[in-house]
């Protein structure tokens, strides 16, 4: 991805954001909202502080990680929408139909719409989106991944978007209403990437105005601002200034301070001392995955069962989990999160079991021990590598990393934990320089289970970045995973993907930890409010307060 020039400033024309509305916007209430005491006051600067890495690009298309996520979901706008229910709703989109064979949906858009260029929301625009998201130069990875079965999108009409299909995908309506295939202006993209990557041009009720790197992103409001329900009504807030500060300790303080109205990634023991105080919590679980960490089977000594069964066993996160999270999160067994209603979780396959983790090491001849105490076979120590990407991990976590790093040296692992920043860490992937790894997925819905575990995924996107990081390849697994994918019976897909996680589950390619953690910690403000699509703020219905 190209990093933009040092400071990017830019005319309101320039572009568009766009969160969701909230209640009033057509995507319906998240998980969360803020309601302090205090009156509501319109105008004025919404300051946010995020502890998520800074985006190398504000174009969620290029890439398509959760920061960028974050931050676009203030200036960009999906087709549709999804309530906190899982209901898919219209945005950009009023209506969409599909064929009986479902290998073709027609899209039908909102008349008049235009991005704050000026182009117009039209088919045209949607067929140049799934474009560049397709296009190797785009470098995309989530929204590559989210539309790898459209073969080509037909303008019938200007408001209507024909998709045209390769294979059934049940999943379509769940991954565009992502933030990673938000629909921005062609004339936006043409400018190029570097152009693009600094201010993408939106429909939303925020538009990009200046962008300094390493500090914050400056938000103005779009004042021609039309909701996903056709009502012509602009934020209350002025604007949004987009702030990066990476420790989590300046991130409370400063809330608390008065400096910021908004932080994300709080640590537990913060949100627990914020109880009873003008602070609010907001609680929004991720979709798709739950955190987990994946074991390499594509190479020793992970490409054992026995041996990824005895790490397993000896790893015992759950005491971890209930200390360093002071409560603020339950133990999973699950490879989806929570919120996923099909997900299926076996706690017996996770239970601590130290001596039978000794046991199947010696059975799969590890069988003596190094000077340090280490498992050695044919003169090779037994070691793990495990990157840990310091941008996605918040200490709570790396500290339960280090609790489990302690846990299977008994059974005589050596795991070594090499925290990095997400970039490194996105280079060790890429190379293969892992044998474990917690690696976060957001996808709404559990299509997320064919991201992660076919065979398919195995293979980089254009970006480079591979999800099957396990590197599962299972011809029984695939076989369910695309049977799902082309299902249009909920029951039935509801009955393979719980099939599909038994044998995630029972491979033992994963330990699941916990839901995604996403939190957030608002003060002097209300109306903050989290989309029911990948958990991301917005605060098109937000005001600031006074007290």
């Amino acid at each position: 991805m190209r990093r933009p020039a040092p400071v990017i400033a830019l005319s309101a024309l320039a572009l568009v954001l766009s969160a969701c509305s909230g209640s009033t916007g057509g995507d319906g209430e998240g998980s969360g909202s803020s309601d302090p005491s205090g009156s509501a006051q319109a105008g004025g600067t919404l300051v946010y502080a995020t502890g998520d890495a800074e985006p190398t690009c504000l174009d969620p298309h290029v890439g398509g990680n959760y920061p960028q996520a974050l931050i676009s979901t203030q200036y960009l706008e999906p087709l549709v929408g999804r309530d906190a229910d899982g209901t898919i709703t219209p945005w950009l989109a009023t209506g969409w139909t599909v064929s009986e064979d479902g290998l073709t949906w027609d899209f039908t858009l909102a008349e008049g719409r235009t991005f704050t260029d000026g182009t117009p929301v039209d088919a045209a625009a949607v067929k140049a989106n799934v474009e560049h998201l397709q296009d190797p130069d785009t470098g995309s990875s989530t929204g590559y991944l989210a539309v790898g079965k459209v073969s080509e999108v037909e303008v019938v009409d200007a408001t209507t978007a024909r998709f045209h299909l390769s294979a059934p995908d049940a999943a379509l309506l769940e991954s565009l209403s992502q933030q990673w295939t938000a629909i921005q202006s062609p004339a936006g993209i043409e400018r190029g990437q570097d152009a693009n990557c600094a201010a993408p041009i939106g429909t939303g009720p925020f538009v990009v105005e200046a962008w300094t790197p390493q500090q914050q992103v400056d938000l103005v409001r779009n004042e021609d601002y039309v909701r996903p329900d056709g009502t012509a009504e602009p934020a209350a807030l002025e604007g949004i200034t987009w702030r990066f500060l990476p420790d989590a300790a300046t991130r409370y303080a400063a809330l608390g301070s008065g400096q910021v109205n908004v932080i994300d990634n709080p640590q537990p023991d913060s949100i627990v001392a914020s109880e009873g105080t003008d602070i609010t919590h907001i609680d929004a679980p991720r979709p798709g995955s739950s955190n987990r960490i994946e074991l390499n089977t594509a190479q020793a000594p992970f490409d054992d069962v026995a041996v990824r069964e005895a790490f397993i066993r000896s790893a015992n996160p759950e005491p971890g989990i209930e200390t360093l999270f002071a409560g603020v999160t339950a133990p999973s067994y699950s490879p989806l999160a929570s919120v996923e209603p099909t997900a299926y979780s076996d706690e017996s396959l996770f239970g601590y079991d130290l001596d039978e983790a000794e046991a199947l090491l010696d059975g799969a001849g590890w069988t003596e021990r190094d000077a340090d105490g280490y498992r050695t076979r044919d003169g090779e120590r037994l070691t793990v590598r495990f990157p840990v990407s310091t941008n996605q991990s918040v200490a709570a976590e790396q500290s339960l990393f280090e609790q489990i790093q302690a846990n299977t040296r008994q059974a005589g692992f050596e795991v070594v934990l090499e925290p990095m920043d997400l970039s490194a860490w996105y280079t060790a992937l890429g190379e293969n320089a892992y044998e474990a790894v917690s690696a976060p997925y957001t996808k709404v819905g559990p299509d997320v289970l064919r991201v992660l575990y076919h065979s398919d995924s195995t293979v980089p996107a254009p970006s480079g970045y591979f999800a099957n990081h396990a590197q599962v390849k299972d011809p029984a697994l695939d076989a369910l995973l695309d049977a799902a994918s082309a299902s249009q019976d909920e029951a039935e897909r509801a009955d393979l993907y719980a099939q599909a996680q038994a044998i995630v589950l029972e491979g033992f390619y994963i330990l699941p930890l916990y839901d995604q953690q996403n939190h957030f910690l608002t003060r002097g403000v209300e109306g903050v409010e989290t989309l029911g699509t990948v958990s991301t703020p917005t605060f098109v219905d937000a005001a600031l307060t006074q007290s």
